[in-house]
């Protein structure tokens, strides 16, 4: 595979003068966001700062805990020029993140814990401490389709590692928490954007302040428009975010009220043909192109409840969110300790996107579906009705998933008490998660092009039509018609939890249980087929033959229930100011959801237990210290991992043992106005059994690479800021078999800003400066005869400029 790597001697040079991401801080109490901001960039990895996100005990300081938490600012996420929600995950350590699908349904993984059907199985997003979703990994429902970062946000929170066993429900690996600002600081700002090599206009803003002598706001959002840094063929995203939360302060505490309204638009990437070296096949630039054409944008199929419809793939990902909450915290009399928060979102919204289910010779697609001496003719465009001789098309399945209604309802109480060196603190959390979604797939046959590439219809030797315009089937038969499904389940869950700490002269010592019980109810309906005028012209056509439904019929029960229980017990010793040391040993587990269903589930509902959770066994050892300007961060890691899960895309199902050892780094360093930081994690995985496929054990899962690395660099000057940050990962096999591999990257962004005037400032960024070639996953496990993949590629270079006044 060809790239376009930085040279190696100076990466290493780069990597070995900074190894991590910023300070280590967490989540948030009534006044610190902005003060967090300001701390970040001085104090290094923040060592002496209060851990609050996974703390067990009160004003215990990252320097004390046996906890590995992160934080990226504001300002950091600038520097790093991200495209994407997903692609600000790269910068942290240890965590594993293939942005690579656009907006949202990016692959996210931490310290080895495997990625076997997509999404962040093992790792929680959340907002300001609740989750975005229950499962991060619903099928078409990933939980980073539904977050937005922007100006409202203060900074982003990590936790990494078994502390997150405890800490929250489905999350061993770890938790990523958007913080937002609450109103410490009067003033606000507004920002515009806009690609310079690509079209996308967007606006963010925000402004916050005091209301009176005990209360305070925020309020803020963002709006875009364009096309995208792929061309879809049309208006590929358009959207808005607006959020605003009211915090009433008293004497021993406060109460804050928050809203957030999210209705955004952006295209989804799938797997695109590409040659396996990862260079472009002629006509797709697989940098830049995208599967998405102006002449594919409606689709008429039966929608879930049978009945004649249209989707929309302009569309993309759709995610529609309203949710309100309440967040208390009071301090009692007796040194106890109140908290609670709670919040209600109501979600949906579309996922439709265009996947090349077979990549291959013209003639050979057209005559496995009309025979032999079947005839290709464009169905549309200046071309319409003439022969389509080029000599590879494309058979296109849409994955046209609505969402009918995600929403959830979470509370999290916790009561806390001091006793001498002892803190104590109990917990009570419990949620209800809807996952309501219908499955409505087609298939067309396409030019193998990018730029808005032809449908083509197909005509058998007697001149019999095997498609309209396009469409080959109301359904994915060459899928054996797999994929035409309703889920209307509602997933309850429920944990009390109990956190110890005490600390005494050196030593902070630290446990912490947790009891997950879970409750799944609902149905599942499969596909049904039968002949439908779909065109209502009066005659059924060779494709309205078979049309594929939902079985309404015949639906499938849920019904079952889950408990697990997990524990994570740390001690550390501190030394002396500068050098710490710590250990952690931990369990924890993640309870399957959706992706049971079709295989797993008994025809009373009831699931067997080993399907029904996911456990995760972990050891740690780390070191915390400071070597002047230089701050170190570095945790040994082992991971054992049981996992049952499902893939879309391939129909199968997976039931694995994994096991992953290795050492992650970070550090800051700073000389001067020259500030530099980063991460680097050393992984050894491998697959360690398999009840399904037992020629995989000894294999390493794919797309684990053996190393990852992370760097951020920036001068500041009087007036301005250059920066550089550089995202990385060596060679990676594409599937589990092992054949396929890629060959690793360097991905290189460019920041910088200027201050025209006070309080405005002009900026540009340059994501992927060097148009790196990086692929991060693929349908393909070997490669073909015609040595063409689906895979997914970082996208080429972008550029755009801002400009931001702050007030």
């Amino acid at each position: 595979m060809k790239t376009r790597n930085l040279n190696r001697s100076c990466l290493a040079l780069a990597v070995s003068l900074a190894i991590s991401s910023t300070t280590a801080i967490a989540q948030q109490t009534d006044n610190e966001n902005d003060v967090a901001a300001e701390a970040s960039a001085s104090t290094g990895l923040g060592f002496e700062r209060i851990l609050v996100t996974g703390a067990v005990s009160r004003n215990q300081s990252v320097m004390q805990s046996s906890v590995s938490v992160s934080t990226l600012t504001f300002e950091d996420i600038d520097v790093s020029s991200p495209r994407s929600t997903a692609e600000i995950f790269r910068m942290l350590p240890g965590v594993r993140s293939e942005s690579t699908g656009g907006e949202g349904n990016a692959n996210i993984a931490v310290r080895g814990l495997p990625v076997a059907a997509g999404g962040a199985k093992f790792l929680t997003l959340q907002e300001d401490g609740l989750p975005v979703l229950q499962f991060g990994d619903i099928a078409f429902g990933n939980a980073d389709i539904f977050v937005r970062a922007d100006s409202t946000m203060a900074r982003l929170d990590v936790i990494r590692g078994g502390s997150a066993s405890t800490a929250a429900s489905n999350s061993p690996g770890g938790i990523i928490n958007f913080i937002s600002k609450t109103g410490e600081h009067q003033g606000g700002s507004i920002a515009i954007s806009s690609g310079l090599n690509y079209d996308q206009f967007r606006t963010d803003f925000e402004f916050g302040g005091d209301i009176n002598n005990d209360m305070r706001f925020h309020f803020g959002g963002f709006v875009r428009q364009g096309e995208g840094v792929r061309d879809p063929g049309y208006q590929g995203e358009r959207g808005y975010q607006i959020k605003a939360n009211v915090t009433k302060e008293f004497s021993a505490g406060y109460v804050r009220v928050y809203a957030k309204h999210l209705n955004d638009r952006a295209a989804s990437y799938m797997p695109m043909p590409m040659y396996a070296d990862g260079s472009s096949v002629p006509g797709y630039d697989a940098q830049k192109d995208t599967l998405q054409s102006v002449y594919l944008t409606q689709t008429v199929r039966l929608n879930g409840d049978n009945q004649i419809s249209r989707g929309d793939v302009r569309n993309g990902m759709n995610p529609k969110v309203d949710s309100f909450g309440i967040e208390a915290q009071f301090d009692l009399d007796e040194n106890w300790t109140l908290d609670n928060r709670f919040r209600i979102s109501d979600v949906s919204g579309n996922f439709i996107t265009l996947f090349p289910a077979e990549v291959g010779n013209a003639q050979g697609i057209a005559d496995s579906i009309a025979g032999n001496n079947s005839t290709l003719t464009y169905a549309v465009g200046p071309q319409a009705g003439q022969n389509y001789t080029a000599a590879d098309a494309m058979r296109i399945h849409t994955f046209d998933v609505e969402i009918n209604d995600f929403g959830s309802m979470v509370n999290d109480l916790k009561l806390a008490r001091s006793f001498g060196d002892v803190d104590v603190t109990f917990g009570y959390y419990m949620a209800d998660q809807t996952i309501s979604m219908s499955w409505l797939w087609n298939s067309y046959l396409m030019a193998l092009k990018g730029n808005n590439a032809e449908l083509l219809n197909v005509n058998a030797a007697d001149g019999t039509a095997f498609s309209e315009q396009g469409q080959l089937a109301y359904g994915v038969p060459f899928w054996g018609n797999c994929c035409q499904r309703n889920y209307d389940t509602q997933y309850s869950t429920t944990a009390p939890y109990i956190n110890v700490g005490w600390a005494f002269g050196d030593w902070s010592l630290d446990a912490s249980v947790r009891r997950d019980n879970g409750k799944a109810t609902g149905t599942y309906a499969g596909a049904s087929q039968s002949s439908r005028d779909m065109n209502n012209d009066g005659a059924i056509s060779q494709i309205e033959q078979s049309v594929s439904g939902i079985d309404l019929a015949n639906p499938q029960l849920v019904n079952y229930s889950w408990g697990y229980n997990s524990y994570s017990a740390g001690a550390n010793y501190q030394f002396n100011r500068d050098w710490a040391m710590f250990g952690r040993i931990s369990k924890g587990a993640r309870a399957n959801a959706d992706r049971l269903l079709f295989g797993k589930v008994n025809a009373d509902g009831s699931v067997a237990r080993e399907d029904a959770i996911d456990e995760v066994k972990q050891y740690e050892i780390g070191s915390k210290s400071r070597h002047g300007n230089l701050n170190l961060f570095a945790t040994l890691f082992f991971a054992e991992t049981d996992e049952q899960n499902f893939e879309a895309t391939t129909q199968l199902f997976f039931d694995r043992v994994y096991k992953a050892k290795g050492i992650e780094l970070e550090s800051s360093y700073r000389i001067g106005d020259f500030d530099f930081r980063g991460s680097v994690t050393f992984t050894d995985a491998e697959i360690s059994s398999d009840a399904l496929n037992p020629d995989v054990v000894g294999n390493t899962p794919r797309r684990q690479a053996d190393m990852i690395y992370s760097l951020l660099a920036r001068y500041t000057m009087d007036n301005a800021q250059v920066g550089i940050s550089l995202v990385g990962t060596t060679d990676s096999y594409a599937q589990d078999n092992n054949d396929l591999k890629f060959s690793g990257y360097t991905q290189l962004n460019a920041f910088a800003n200027y201050e025209l005037a006070e309080n405005l400032t002009l900026s540009l960024n340059v994501n992927n400066l060097f148009d790196t070639i990086g692929i991060t996953e693929a349908e393909q496990g070997s490669v073909p005869e015609n040595g063409i993949i689906t895979a997914r590629t970082i996208n080429g270079r972008t550029a755009s400029v801002g400009l931001r006044y702050q007030f």
